[in-house]
């Protein structure tokens, strides 16, 4: 019995052993299986750390350089940048030139470098290479590049393609996106006191796809103005004043996009419209007050001033009407060229007038002579008037004193008596000529104050 018993110990035993062989054979193999993956491991990154050091060796260019970045098991362009947060993309503008179709449109042609610049880490490359950045002016096609759009803008002028000019991606992964582009901006301009008004011209930059969470577009250096070039150009556009700031919620029409916005004030040459409108305008008008000085019978040189001041003043401003904004309402040189021929206008009427007046009969038989005065002349061929007079008329009293005065005949002075008799048409004619002499040239001045202070104020 106690053979058996031992005789079953000793088989139990026999089967540990094996099950112990089993496992430490497992376990060792387990273990060189472990140790041949990591030798494989660290074989493949020192095969990748070599050849990653290969790519950037002295020697390669950067066209090399370029290709194996953008391989495509490397680099996806299709994804944003893999960088912590938002990606942060710095714009810059450079204006070029300004221009302008003529001076009373409002659309103003702008050409200017945009410049933008974010980080994308897969670009980094080593410092062993002799580049301090990569020229990828013909690889733009294969690199993330901003979806950016403008609004609020014209049109584009041909090509509608844009010229890129610089694509380049420095050592750390910073790429410098910079593009050449010319707009034709519609502008806003308050043509109701033209050319006194300053049109605001305005373009803002947009991302299309990516909202502000994604991609948000910042002022390179907080610049408060824009870049000028200093071989900037200019033709019939004067800018005074130009900002660059984020877009307002109401300007952007998508608020939850990041949005950068240009604002550029232009001001029309005034000088250009005070030679050719406003100083030819009042010369003509001041023209036509010369017929005030005139003899009031001269009716050859009268009748030419007026009709040749008219003319000169209606063909002046056709040909200038015709370059002037169409719009609906009353506009400042609608009142200018409106006033201005109401002036001229008047001064003919006047002569009109004065010639009508003075060449009307007499309503008696007295002679008129230049330097007399009508009232005391005595009637031709026959005695002072006045032989018989009533009890209230006036009559001219000589022993009133050392000068004559005139007073009603009951007081009892013997006097020369004349009648008061009624203006002569001559004298009245002349006299209106006068008035015209003081009244046309002061209204007229008051008009021009008016004008010039209120549509100057306005703007």
């Amino acid at each position: 019995m106690g053979w058996v018993v031992l005789g079953r110990c000793a088989g139990g035993g026999g089967r540990l052993s094996s099950i112990l062989s089993l496992s430490l054979t497992s376990l060792a193999s387990s273990l060189i299986f472990t140790i041949l993956c990591i030798l494989t491991l660290a074989l493949t990154l020192a095969s990748l750390v070599r050849a990653e050091n290969n790519i950037f060796e002295e020697g390669k260019s950067d066209k090399e350089i370029l290709d194996d970045l953008l391989q495509t098991a490397r680099y996806d362009k299709r994804l944003l940048p893999p960088v912590q947060g938002t990606l942060t993309v710095n714009v810059s503008v450079l204006l070029l030139s300004l221009a302008s179709p003529d001076e009373s449109s409002l659309k103003y042609e702008v050409e200017f470098l945009l410049q933008q610049q974010w980080f994308d880490p897969r670009l980094r490359y080593s410092n062993r290479s002799r580049y301090e950045f990569l020229n990828a002016i013909h690889h733009y096609d294969k690199i993330w590049l901003p979806d950016t759009y403008f609004i609020m803008h014209g049109d584009f002028k041909d090509p509608l393609i844009p010229v890129h000019f610089a694509l380049r991606i420095y050592r750390n992964g910073t790429v410098n996106y910079l593009m050449r582009r010319h707009l034709i901006l519609s502008c806003q301009g308050r043509l109701n006191i033209f050319p006194f008004d300053d049109p605001l011209c305005s373009f803002a930059i947009e991302s299309i796809s990516y909202e502000q969470t994604a991609i948000t577009y910042v002022w390179k250096n907080d610049e408060g103005t824009l870049r000028k070039s200093p071989s900037l150009t200019s033709l019939n556009a004067y800018l005074i004043k130009n900002q660059t700031i984020t877009c307002p919620i109401k300007v952007s029409w998508r608020g939850n996009y990041s949005c950068l916005k240009v604002d550029l004030i232009f001001t029309r040459d005034r000088a250009f419209y005070f030679t050719t409108v406003f100083i030819p305008g009042i010369i003509l008008v001041t023209s036509s007050f010369i017929t005030f000085w005139l003899e009031w019978n001269a009716v050859p040189a009268r009748v030419m001033i007026g009709v040749t001041t008219m003319l000169n003043f209606f063909t002046t401003s056709n040909g200038f009407r015709g370059t002037l904004p169409v719009v609906s309402n009353l506009t400042a040189m609608n009142v200018w060229d409106g006033v201005c021929m109401c002036f001229i206008y008047a001064s003919l009427l006047e002569f009109v007038c004065v010639n009508y007046v003075g060449r009307k009969r007499p309503m008696h038989n007295v002679v008129y002579r230049p330097g007399e005065n009508p009232v005391t002349q005595k009637r031709e061929g026959g005695p002072p008037t006045g032989g018989g007079t009533g009890p209230n008329e006036i009559v001219t009293c000589t022993n009133c004193g050392p000068n004559p005065c005139t007073h009603t005949a009951t007081n009892g002075c013997t006097a020369e008596i004349r009648k008061k008799e009624p203006p002569h048409p001559i004298r009245v004619a002349k006299t209106i000529d006068v008035i015209a002499r003081i009244t046309f040239p002061v209204a007229y001045f008051m008009f021009l104050t008016f004008f010039f202070i209120h549509y100057k104020g306005s703007s």
